[in-house]
C-alpha cells in the first residue's frame, strides 16, 4: 500500500503516471524514495507497461522541494538512519537512469535538488514555464553528491556544470532548456498532454533498440553509482554532524519553519 504515490494506468495499460502526493511540498524522505522504488519495480515487472511518467499530485506548483532537510540535519540523524535514507534514493536513481521503461518527468513549478536529479534520470523532461530547476545543495552549505554531479555535467558539459553546481544555481525553465536539462517548456495546462505526446511518440517505436542503446550510454555510470554510494555514508554523516554544517542547516530549517508559519497565518485572509 503506497502512502505518498498514486499510480494511474492508461486504459490500454501501456503506460502509467506516478503522481507524488506528499503534502505540503513533496519533501523526499526515506519512505518516499522507497515508495518510488516500489513503483518502478512494479511497472518494470508488468510486461504490458512500456512507459512511466512522474508528476506532482500536489495542489501547489511544486514537482518536489527536494530531500527532506530533517534527513540531513546532523542532530536528528545516525549512521543507521542516514544509510536507509541515502540507500533508498541512490538505489532508486541509478535504477531509474537505466530502466528499460521510457520515462518522462512532467515538472510543474519548483524542482530543486532531489526533484531535479529525479527528473534528470528520465528520458524526457518537460517543465511548466513558471518554475525553476537545479541542484542547489551548495547554497545550503552541503556538497552536491558526486554521482548526481556527474549525471548533471554529462548533460550540461563539464565547464558549465561545474560553474552552476559550484554556485548552487537554480535555473529558469528557459535557461534549463538551453542547456539540455529540459526538452520542452510548456504552459501549465499543457503539461500532462506534452508528457503523453512524448510517450506516444516513443511507443511508436519498438523497445528493444532504445533499451540496448540506453544501457550502452548509461550503464557504466549507473552501475558505478549502484556500487559506490555506500562508501559515502560514514564520511557524509560526519560532515553533516560537524558544527559548521549543523549551524547552517539549523538556520535553513528555522527559515523554512518561519515561512510555513507565515503562510498558515495568511491563509484565512486569503480565503476571504
Amino acid at each position: 500500500m503506497l502512502k505518498h504515490v498514486r499510480v494511474e494506468r492508461n486504459a490500454a495499460g501501456k503506460y502509467a503516471v506516478a503522481y507524488v502526493c506528499k503534502e505540503p511540498v513533496n519533501a523526499m524522505d526515506a519512505e518516499l524514495w522507497e515508495e518510488l522504488q516500489q513503483v518502478l519495480d512494479e511497472m518494470e515487472a508488468d510486461k504490458g507497461v512500456r512507459a512511466l511518467i512522474f508528476a506532482s499530485g500536489l495542489k501547489r506548483d511544486i514537482f518536489t522541494a527536494g530531500n527532506d532537510l530533517k534527513e540531513l540535519y546532523g542532530p536528528l540523524i545516525s549512521e543507521k538512519s542516514y544509510r536507509r535514507f541515502w540507500g533508498a534514493q541512490n538505489t532508486f536513481l541509478p535504477r531509474l537512469y537505466r530502466s528499460p521503461l521510457y520515462t518522462v518527468a512532467a515538472i510543474r513549478g519548483a524542482c530543486p535538488a532531489g526533484g531535479c536529479i529525479l527528473s534528470l534520470m528520465c528520458d524526457h523532461r518537460v517543465q511548466t514555464a513558471q518554475g525553476h530547476i537545479g541542484l542547489n545543495e551548495v547554497a545550503l552549505g552541503i556538497p552536491v553528491p558526486r554521482f548526481w554531479a556527474q549525471a548533471f555535467c554529462r548533460i550540461t558539459g563539464s565547464a558549465e556544470g561545474e560553474r552552476l553546481l559550484g554556485l548552487g544555481k537554480m535555473l529558469s525553465p528557459r535557461q534549463a532548456l538551453g542547456l539540455g536539462l529540459l526538452h520542452e517548456v510548456v504552459e501549465k495546462d499543457d503539461l500532462l498532454e506534452a508528457a503523453l505526446q512524448a510517450v506516444r511518440a516513443a511507443l511508436k517505436l519498438p523497445d528493444a533498440g532504445r533499451v540496448v542503446t540506453k544501457q550502452a550510454l548509461r550503464g557504466n555510470l549507473a552501475h558505478a553509482w549502484e556500487n559506490g554510494w555506500q562508501e559515502e555514508v560514514a564520511p557524509t554523516v560526519r560532515m553533516l554532524q560537524s558544527p559548521k554544517v549543523v549551524a547552517g542547516m539549523k538556520a535553513n530549517l528555522e527559515r523554512l519553519s518561519s515561512k510555513k508559519k507565515a503562510t498558515a497565518k495568511a491563509a484565512p485572509a486569503a480565503r476571504l
